[in-house]
């Protein structure tokens, strides 16, 4: 008898998980730095608030997509090989996405074209990183 299976259960593996911590750890990371580069580091305890709320379209943005685009499906927990390039092509329409959630009226950082492209290639890297180091380690 065969089962079926939905379309998340075949795009979210549970031994990806770790993948997915050091995801949203990393994407948290490169905001705060860029927050720190734009408003100084005393801002992280001025308006912790501030800070966060950067961060938050681009979480979203990553928590809707990466699932979807395969980030964490059962290939991306095998190998660098594979998870880099999931990782990669999540972050990519991720990013835009968490500009386009900025802009809205919702948030007030706005997502000129070269934040966008800042986002886009330096979350690429760190992402790619992060995932080449994970399984050079495990």
């Amino acid at each position: 008898m065969a089962t079926s299976t939905s379309f998340l259960e075949e795009r979210l593996d549970a031994g990806a998980l770790p993948l997915a911590v050091g995801d949203i750890l990393v994407i948290f990371l490169l905001v705060t730095v860029g927050v720190i580069q734009h408003n100084g580091v005393s801002y992280l305890s001025t308006d912790p608030v501030g800070w966060v709320l950067t961060a938050v379209p681009f979480l979203v943005a990553w928590a809707l997509v990466a699932p979807l685009l395969g980030a964490y499906s059962p290939g991306a927990a095998e190998s660098a090989k594979s998870a880099v390039p999931l990782g990669l092509r999540s972050w990519i329409v991720a990013a835009i996405l968490g500009a386009v959630i900025r802009w809205t009226p919702l948030f007030e950082g706005g997502a000129d074209p070269i934040f966008i492209g800042v986002m886009l290639v330096l979350g690429s890297i760190a992402l790619g990183v992060w995932r080449t180091v994970y399984f050079r380690l495990v």
